[in-house]
């Protein structure tokens, strides 16, 4: 967090550096993105992705969104639009936080964007198949994504009984768990934890996490046995 002096802050440990929430699914022939939040070009900078074919969101919140405009060096080495798969309401915020991308007369150099509405439907992109999964964030619906054996649930704090079933049978599971406390909109450590054992998936992880749950090896030996802390560059291999 800006200007905290806090021991998660001031850590030296790489896995309390946390930017924001984010992840990339890869197959041999596909790369995508979940979120462009406004780390997003450090993030692709750091983890050396040459290729991105498409961007997934979540919901439009700026810490999920605000990167987009840096999508526009993929379109210049890869010679074509870069592929938008959002929900309506996150269309909506995208084209009102960056109008230039969308007019008429368009400035050379700004991103070129192709929108691609989606909903509760599954749909692929290139070889890769997708599943969203409706959840609240207090009272906006936001989507998270299961691939094939594997669920990525970002800023909840409710998932109704119907979307569960969607997630029930996965091996592994990513879901955010923001701090102790109880938060209005997030899952809290100990509600994410209840929500995993509800679940039955064997193995989780917890992401979108705040300073205030503490350092990674102060929690992480209190968790229970298959779920573990989340860190900025974990990479996760999908059966």
């Amino acid at each position: 967090m800006v200007a905290c002096p806090c021991e998660v802050c001031a850590s030296t440990d790489a896995r309390d550096k946390r930017l924001r929430s984010s992840i990339l699914v890869q197959s041999p022939t596909t790369t995508i993105v979940i979120d462009t939040t406004p780390d997003f070009r450090y993030q692709m900078l750091r983890e050396r992705v040459r290729r991105l074919d498409a961007v997934v969101y979540t919901h439009p919140h700026k810490d999920h969104l605000a990167g987009l405009d840096d999508v526009r060096a993929y379109n210049f080495f890869q010679h074509r639009a870069m592929n938008l798969y959002a929900n309506e309401m996150t269309q909506e915020s995208i084209v009102r936080e960056f109008p230039y991308a969308f007019a008429d007369m368009k400035y050379p150099g700004i991103p070129d964007l192709r929108l691609n509405r989606i909903d509760k439907d599954p749909f692929t992109i290139g070889d890769i198949t997708i599943t969203p999964i409706q959840v609240w964030h207090l009272k906006m619906p936001v989507l998270g994504f299961r691939f094939g054996n594997f669920t990525y649930i970002t800023d909840a704090n409710r998932i109704d009984e119907a979307e569960r079933e969607k997630i029930r049978g996965s091996e592994q599971i990513v879901l955010n768990a923001l701090r102790h406390e109880k938060h209005l909109s997030h899952f809290s450590l100990t509600e994410a934890i209840d929500e995993v054992r509800q679940l039955g998936v064997p193995q989780a992880w917890f992401t979108h996490i705040s300073h205030q749950l503490g350092k990674y090896t102060d929690v992480t030996p209190t968790l229970p046995p298959g779920m573990q802390l989340a860190y900025d560059g974990l990479t996760i291999t999908i059966p």
